[in-house]
């Protein structure tokens, strides 16, 4: 058997979440071990679903996209192993934030 690339669509309300990187040093430029540093809390939209099916049969639209940066809670969603990747997959209501710039 081969080995594709392995893709992944989110069902519903779901999102895929990659997290950014950890901070390497403080503000003061204080740097910190790896034991330190917390865990991230923004990341990039992968993947999205559809959307959450209504009672009338509908598909409610999603707040996110693929490509938008999201703040998300700390301990929220599920961590999981794609490939080489660690990416997080949420529900759209444990997305705290949309990053403008």
């Amino acid at each position: 058997m081969s080995k594709e690339k392995e893709k992944i669509r989110p069902l519903d309300d779901r999102i895929v979440v990659e997290p950014l990187e950890a901070e390497e040093k403080t503000a003061g430029g204080i740097l910190l071990p790896d034991t330190a540093k917390q865990k991230p809390q923004r990341g990039v939209v992968v993947a999205a679903g559809p959307g959450k099916m209504l009672d009338n049969g509908k598909r409610a639209a999603l707040a996110v996209a693929k490509g938008d940066e999201v703040l998300y809670g700390k301990y929220s969603g599920s961590d999981v192993k794609i490939g080489n990747k660690e990416v997080k997959i949420l529900r759209e209501s444990d997305i705290l934030a949309k990053i403008v710039k």
